[in-house]
């Protein structure tokens, strides 16, 4: 099974990208910023991990307020950099792990912790500027990579006990993974900064130093650290440091700490920790975690004609569910009516796929993976109303299906005119 062989704490500011693309460490100005990533990437390079499980927050660039989410996990098998507003970095783009992550957030799911998942959305600096120091572009280290968004920039946020929970949420969820995979779990941000106001340019290395020292023997005390405690002591932006506490849940109470420097450059504490994990997992929790996992849809194969919308599902037709849901957007209705050949080709839909929607096969659009919710938005588009699409979906005519209900009726999610010729198409039916 799956083994964390490590915790990795390292800051996050664009300042390391920066000097990964323009700088060299001869540079006397930079050369403390590739002096404390150095040992990681040297221990990267020599233990190999398989997977890095990467938990960092987003600066606005792929989340935006419109839905914002505390926890948010990477379940793609792909991600490239963002573009922050003066284009993306050049850095490849990393592969996923979509099977342990999904397994993850099954996991986290069964401990009671509700997140929420992304695909297709790049990732900015906070994943990515560390990642390229620590890995050299790919040389010292080219693994795979999970990654886990953390809501910290509009209150209210996690707190720091909660995400300490999760961490031992996210041990127990890696280490019942039933494939054998090392795992290094890495927290990025900080240290004590703040970047915006008449304190902007605020560091405490006291405090920085005080909570790597709590970190690595004591994280419990820093669980009961206020959001207001933590930005009086290293700055509002420094809220992003809980994540590491994260990283040192899902770790064993004892753990050897291997590598521990700092510096302070510019505007951020910058700071790389390696803790190796003595602690082998145990197979009879793992066994318990997944038991726990397989709870909750025991026994939904049973149930006849149901079709349940699984992560493992949502990742296959992403492509298919994405062209169906954008029938929302009124130019992309319109070429969908109008343009359709062009609009496969762009979206690199199938053979089998448009067959599905030419054929308005239903049930065959459903047992391939498309959620019912983005039918559903087809059929306003095309003037075919909710009943006319349930009865196909039952092998019945229209009437047969009606004759099931209490009230024969037609009705869709469509507006506007489409809402009304379907009306007037109801009452055509019913006479």
């Amino acid at each position: 099974m799956a083994r964390i062989i490590a915790g990795i704490g390292a800051s996050h500011t664009p300042t390391i990208g920066f000097a990964k693309d323009t700088k060299t460490e001869d540079d006397a100005a930079w050369a403390d910023v590739f002096r404390v990533f150095r040992p990681v990437q040297a221990w990267l390079e020599q233990q190999r991990p398989e997977v890095l499980f990467v938990i960092y927050n987003d600066h606005i660039t792929s989340f935006f307020f419109d839905h914002y989410s505390p926890f948010v996990l990477g379940v793609d098998n792909r991600y490239v950099t963002a573009d922050e507003g003066g284009g993306p970095r050049e850095y490849p783009a990393v592969a996923g792990h979509p099977g342990l992550a999904r397994h993850i957030g099954t996991s986290l799911f069964a401990d009671e912790f509700d997140i929420s998942f992304f695909q297709k959305k790049p990732i900015d600096h906070g994943l990515f500027s560390p990642l390229s120091m620590m890995t050299d572009r790919g040389k010292a280290w080219n693994g795979a990579v999970i990654p886990l968004q953390v809501g910290v920039l509009q209150f209210p946020i996690p707190t720091a006990r909660r995400c300490y929970r999760l961490g031992q949420a996210l041990r127990r969820a890696i280490e019942s993974y039933p494939e054998d995979l090392s795992v290094a779990v890495v927290a990025t941000g900080g240290l004590s900064h703040q970047v915006h106001g008449e304190r902007c340019g605020f560091n405490n290395t006291e405090w920085d130093m005080q909570f790597l020292d709590l970190l690595q023997n004591d994280p419990d005390a820093l669980t009961g650290i206020t959001h207001a405690e933590y930005a009086e002591r290293g700055g509002m932006e420094s809220s992003e440091i809980i994540v590491w506490l994260i990283m040192r849940g899902a770790l064993p109470p004892r753990i050897n700490c291997v590598h521990r420097d700092y510096c302070l450059p510019s505007m951020t504490a910058i700071a790389t920790v390696i803790y190796e994990n003595p602690t082998p997992p145990e197979d009879s929790e793992a066994e318990r975690q997944r038991r726990r996992m397989g709870l909750q849809l025991s026994g939904i194969e049973k149930i006849q004609g149901t079709h349940p919308f699984t992560l493992e599902v949502s990742h296959r037709t992403f492509r298919l569910n994405d062209f169906l849901h954008r029938l929302v957007e009124p130019a992309h209705r319109d070429r969908f009516l109008h343009d359709t050949g062009n609009l496969y080709e762009e979206f690199g839909l199938t053979a089998e796929e448009r067959r599905l929607i030419d054929d308005r096969d239903w049930i065959g659009l459903i047992r391939y993976g498309v959620i019912f919710f983005c039918l559903e938005k087809m059929a306003a588009v095309i003037g075919c109303s909710n009943p006319e699409l349930y009865a196909q979906m039952r092998g019945e005519t229209l009437e047969e299906f009606q004759k099931t209900r209490n009230v024969s009726m037609q009705y869709s999610v469509a507006g506007g005119d489409a809402a009304r010729k379907l009306a007037k198409k109801g009452e055509t039916d019913a006479s």
